[in-house]
């Protein structure tokens, strides 16, 4: 394959790719060319810290899964109408790594699909349709997923909300009505209670409640303690089936639990969950772990559900070097030890910086926002697209912005990101946000 400038890159992706296909740093895109561990490298050799990248989750082309595929690869790939171990090793490892009845897998591609398929199987259990959501959510580019994710939904070019789907507010412990309350995780879920009451009350029909086990898009989210199991018993309740979407979180990411769901009680037991992004380290898999009654009711009539390359040897390869490598360099552990530390020199630098509002996150999943005022706790919109302009010229170092207002610093990184990166990252941030302070103060003061 021929190497292009990047100037000819530029102008040929203008050109070919269609136009609503975003890239980072629009005025000033990054061409990577190669990539490992935590570091990624332009065409120019410079060496950029990823501190955004979950879906290279154990590391940029990790040599123990570019051996895996290419092995498998070179042996067999075909769809899954025919018997292969690989697809069910994989199904074993998730299996006995979730809790109950969660004991039958579907397997597909993305995390998009993994959530089209766990509403199909809950409207189909449930014979409704209607389905119950966060607000802020973002579960996927279907039709469907977009349509119940306002994430999306809300953009002025969208259609908006589809009136069989409820929103309830994100349990929000910063800016939410129920900031700082011992009993937010309850109150919250009281809130999704009267949105279940008032579409029953309107004779709607709920198939399922759908949420991300922490909200990423929506800006970095960690629901109050309770939240879940006060939701799932409303949920319930009312006949309606809970879906927990693991396609950012999932695959140790928050270091004490395999599953971010986990963090919020060993009784909690959803029924069905979806897993993607990290989970073949950018080979595309997904899946969907269900109860034996659900995936069943779905085979009723004689439905099959065949998906051509979902649980394909080669992604049951990938996906099995992943949970190998997790174990063997005991990355969750390293997730929490990296991930404590770098979550407390951040609330050091909140004391310094007036402009850092609210310091979030479990693990290797954080979130860093931005405000303008502490008290009103305006969001800081454009100094947060500065923040990660300057890292990036300045320091080499990959963040992006996400949340209702854009004012959030997300933090997903590789598994592998290390103390050193998390030192370096402190630092430079906190140059950073001294520089935007300076330039704030210096402007009111004209």
């Amino acid at each position: 394959m021929d190497h292009l400038n990047k100037t000819t890159t530029v102008k040929l992706r203008k050109k070919l790719i269609g136009s609503p296909c975003p890239v980072w740093f629009r005025e000033n895109p990054l061409k990577i060319v190669r990539a490992e561990g935590q570091y990624m490298y332009d065409e120019e050799n410079n060496k950029y810290l990823d501190c955004i990248n979950n879906v290279c989750h154990v590391g940029h082309s990790h040599p123990d899964v570019t051996k895996a595929v290419s092995s498998q690869l070179g042996l067999l790939n075909t769809n899954t109408r025919f018997l292969h171990d690989g697809m069910l090793h994989m199904a074993k490892r998730l299996t006995d790594s979730l809790p109950g009845k969660l004991s039958v897998c579907f397997f597909c591609n993305s995390g998009s699909e993994a959530n089209d398929l766990a509403l199909r199987l809950a409207r189909k259990y449930t014979g409704n349709k209607d389905v119950l959501i966060l607000d802020d959510a973002y579960h996927g580019h279907t039709d469907l997923l977009i349509d119940i994710s306002p994430h999306k939904y809300k953009k002025p070019c969208m259609e908006g909300k589809k009136d069989w789907v409820h929103v309830t507010d994100t349990p929000d412990i910063y800016r939410g009505e129920y900031a700082g309350d011992q009993n937010a995780g309850e109150k919250y879920a009281l809130m999704l209670k009267n949105t279940i009451d008032k579409a029953t009350q309107d004779g709607r029909k709920i198939s399922a409640f759908i949420l991300e086990a922490m909200q990423s898009c929506g800006g970095q989210q960690i629901y109050p303690a309770g939240y879940m199991k006060h939701c799932f018993k409303y949920v319930r309740d009312a006949g309606a089936l809970c879906i927990v979407d693991e396609v950012q979180t999932g695959f140790g990411r928050v270091g004490s639990k395999m599953w971010a769901f986990q963090l919020q009680g060993d009784d909690i037991e959803p029924d069905i969950i979806s897993f993607g992004k990290p989970m073949g380290n950018g080979f595309p898999v997904a899946a969907v772990v269900t109860t034996p009654e659900i995936a069943t009711k779905f085979g009723e009539g004689g439905h099959e559900y065949f998906n051509t390359y979902g649980g394909n040897p080669v992604a049951a390869a990938a996906a099995l070097a992943v949970w190998d490598i997790l174990e063997k360099e005991n990355l969750r552990e390293h997730a929490t030890v990296v991930g404590e530390y770098l979550l407390n020199e951040m609330k050091k630098l909140q004391s310094k910086h007036e402009i850092l509002g609210h310091v979030r996150g479990v693990g290797l999943f954080q979130g860093y926002e931005l405000v303008r005022d502490r008290e009103t706790k305006e969001p800081a919109t454009e100094e947060a697209t500065e923040a990660i302009t300057r890292c990036r010229e300045k320091f080499n170092i990959l963040l992006s912005t996400e949340g209702p207002h854009n004012n959030v610093l997300k933090f997903k990184p590789p598994m592998c990101f290390s103390k050193d990166d998390a030192k370096y990252l402190v630092k430079c941030l906190s140059e950073v946000l001294s520089e935007i302070e300076r330039n704030s103060k210096e402007q009111n003061g004209k």
